[in-house]
């Protein structure tokens, strides 16, 4: 097929959804299809067969666009909407494929050109929306309802985990199938030179370690004070927090020496993706204390393949993949975390056994091989219904 994949974000970038777009662009790479990825002017080129990558040129192009809505994001959407309409009118296409926010660009273009178009729908932005902006949320209900006409006129919606589509299903007058994440994990990837941090840091008990953004819906605030509460029962502990931007380290650098954590909590900055595993393995607990939104991170897919047990909070953001028998689930509260994380350290038996079966949850359903059956079970139908296979 020939597809214009509309992704609003500046691809490559080692986070979250761009890594999700990066597999499924491999994946249609290795099918045979050929994609034009319209995105942000910022991120790194890929060079996979068939795919040609088209940048906008924004007027005054912001520096950096982070997840979530921004003025930034907003800004270089109106150029993605003006390039998206020259591409569909100077090139022929079988689909459209867009993510997020592109999916209202895709619906207007679907309309004038008559062309058919994929909905992914990474999380709700709906709710993306009233979380970060809580004054928006008397105008939730038409939020949502705004969230629901893409997801009407779309031939598929695709969303990363059960939860989006079970509101997916209310709406979609085609078919829904989830498209689940996978581990990122390379057993082989180690740092040259390699990294050992708790020799580098100098820590001599047990460790706890969260990777990933820093954004207020991680709950990096809730694991703070969670681990003031674990460092009582265990003074030697340390957590290590890899990733997040440098306007947010230097704001949680703030907290951790306001709270006395100074010499316990310790922020490590970014590392590459392909190195997860090999910084995983230095943990003797994982934690995801995320206390908003609904779908499912995904870091927690890498934490379940790393051979570490996983600590996370009991909400359907990550109920939706674990359950009791894979990792130790909390209430969303600073006591209950710190309770669940000291009860790992204090317990290997446990540790061992949630480990275990987390590793063949992820070997079972969220290998790479279960993920490209997946891409090709949903393009093999839309082919059947576009005939075009």
């Amino acid at each position: 097929m020939r597809i214009l994949f509309i992704a609003p974000q500046p691809f490559y970038e080692e986070r979250g959804t761009l890594i999700a777009i990066d597999l499924l662009l491999r994946a249609l790479s290795d099918r045979g299809d050929k994609v034009d990825l319209l995105t942000f002017h910022l991120g790194e080129d890929r060079n996979l067969p068939g795919l040609e990558i088209i940048r906008i040129r924004p007027w005054f192009a912001p520096a950096r666009v982070r997840p979530g809505l921004s003025i930034a994001k907003l800004w270089c959407d109106i150029f993605l909407s003006f390039r998206a309409l020259s591409l569909v009118r100077s090139r022929q296409y079988d689909l459209i494929y867009a993510v997020e926010e592109g999916a209202f660009v895709a619906m207007t273009l679907g309309k004038l050109f008559r062309l058919p178009f994929v909905f992914d729908m990474d999380s709700s932005m709906a709710d993306q929306i009233i979380e970060r902006f809580p004054a928006a949320t008397p105008v939730g209900g038409m939020l949502r309802w705004m969230e629901s006409l893409p997801m009407r006129g779309a031939i598929a919606v695709i969303p990363m985990c059960e939860a989006i589509a079970e509101r997916a299903r209310m709406h979609c007058r085609g078919f829904v199938r989830t498209l689940k994440d996978v581990s990122l994990i390379k057993a082989e990837a180690i740092p040259d030179p390699p990294e050992e941090l708790r020799e580098k840091l100098s820590l001599a008990g047990p460790v706890a370690m969260y990777i990933g953004n820093l954004e207020p819906y991680q709950g990096i605030d809730l694991l703070l004070d969670a681990f003031s509460i674990v460092l009582k029962s265990s003074p030697s502990a340390a957590l290590l927090i890899i990733g997040g931007s440098d306007q947010d380290l230097q704001k949680y650098s703030v907290k951790i020496n306001q709270t006395g954590l100074k010499n316990s909590a310790y922020l490590v900055g970014r590392r590459s993706v392909s190195h997860l595993g090999y910084f995983m393995s230095q943990a003797d607990v994982l934690v995801s204390p995320r206390t908003k939104g609904i779908n499912t991170p995904m870091k927690v897919y890498s934490y379940l393949d790393s051979g570490v047990p996983v600590v996370a909070t009991n909400l359907p953001t990550h109920t939706q993949v674990m359950t009791s028998e894979v990792a130790k689930l909390s209430a969303p509260d600073a006591a209950s975390f710190a309770a669940a994380i000291s009860e790992l350290f204090e317990d290997p038996a446990q540790r061992q056994r949630l480990a275990a079966n987390a590793r063949e949850l992820v070997r079972r359903e969220h290998s790479e091989e279960a993920f490209r059956r997946q891409v090709d079970g949903i393009f093999g139908e839309l082919e059947r219904r576009l005939g075009t296979s």
